[in-house]
């Protein structure tokens, strides 16, 4: 599936994932290929992204006990998946 991150500033994560983890607001959950769309509300925390390393760039941070796993630490924001295309707007 494919994941895109956005800021107010510039498109800061545009590639191809594994899994993606978001912190809902009601609470953290977790988005794999062929998940049934959603819309949801972030809160403050940590978008972890399983993805190949090849695609990793300069914003996204290793997972400290987690092989494969990147993180990239928001303030709030949007996500929305749909046909295993997955938007992810962020402060």
């Amino acid at each position: 599936m494919h994941l895109q991150i956005i800021t107010p500033e510039k498109i800061i994560f545009n590639a191809n994932v594994d899994a993606v983890t978001v912190p809902g607001v009601s609470g953290e959950f977790q988005m794999l290929q062929n998940h049934a769309p959603i819309v949801s509300l972030l809160t403050k925390g940590d978008v972890m992204i399983r993805l190949n390393e090849k695609d990793v760039n300069s914003h996204l941070i290793p997972h400290k006990n987690k092989k494969g796993v990147y993180v990239y630490r928001i303030k709030s924001g949007t996500v929305e998946q749909r046909d295993n295309k997955i938007i992810l707007l962020a402060d």
